[in-house]
């Protein structure tokens, strides 16, 4: 048996829930370490004792007790969304490795309970708390619905390549654009701000010139700036210059 078939063999005998807890991202990632023997078959909570039996027998190797570092085998139970606590953040749709929540930024998520494969990764980047974990149906069978999980999970991964290619694409063609721009801008001397004359003002670059001041009615024009010439051209003539 070559490698990449030893691989495919032993990622069928692992139920899928791409949950981590043997300390690969995947499933996947387990088997080719497996395949390679870097690691045990006794690392895997989902499988249990009946995955590491199957291990051993395709492998040829002596059964072995489950790993405690890797968690402790128990039942299924699936991810539940207490929508109303739901504030829409979009991160247990990010975290789920199966595709199996659902919900957009700013509205309800839900779970889709038949795709959970209970892995629980949804449950630390909930800022709000509101998923819990509920027994499964007595049903439910990982390995039996292993197949539909791990196309799922490649799909998955499909799909974030393919935007994030689709993503560096777009900004490639926007990067001659800002480039130009920016040229064009560098090379263009900006011209000078223009400034406005206040009604009843006039503006002088030179040295020496003078300002008029606005007219009120009754008050002196072309007076000079004294202190009560201020007075008079802030708050009008005084009574005593009125007398």
């Amino acid at each position: 048996m070559d490698l990449a078939t030893r691989v495919t063999s032993i990622d069928a005998l692992l139920p899928q829930t791409q949950c981590t807890r043997c300390g690969y991202p995947a499933c996947r990632p387990y088997a080719e370490a497996i395949a390679a023997g870097e690691t045990a078959i006794n690392r895997c909570p989902p499988g249990g004792i009946t995955g590491i039996r199957a291990l051993a027998a395709l492998l040829g190797q002596a059964e072995l007790a489950l790993d405690p570092s890797c968690g402790a085998e128990a039942p299924l139970r699936l991810a539940f969304i207490r929508e109303d606590d739901c504030i829409g953040c979009v991160k247990c749709i990010q975290a789920c490795p199966v595709d199996a929540i659902v919900g957009s930024s700013k509205r309800m998520h839900t779970v889709i309970a038949d795709r959970c494969t209970g892995c629980e990764l949804c449950l630390p980047p909930c800022p709000v708390d509101c998923i819990e974990l509920i027994p499964a149906p007595a049903t439910r069978d990982l390995m039996r619905e292993a197949d539909p999980a791990r196309a799922r999970h490649q799909f998955r991964n499909f799909r974030l390549a393919r935007d994030a290619t689709e993503r560096d694409a777009r900004l490639k063609a926007q990067a001659p654009r800002v480039t130009l721009t920016r040229a064009r801008s560098a090379g263009t001397p900006r011209a000078a701000p223009t400034r406005q004359a206040a009604p009843g003002r006039v503006l002088g670059s030179g040295t020496g010139t003078r300002r008029q001041t606005r007219t009120r009615p009754g008050t002196m024009r072309n007076h000079r700036r004294s202190a009560a010439a201020r007075y008079r051209y802030r708050y009008g003539p005084r009574s005593v210059d009125r007398d």
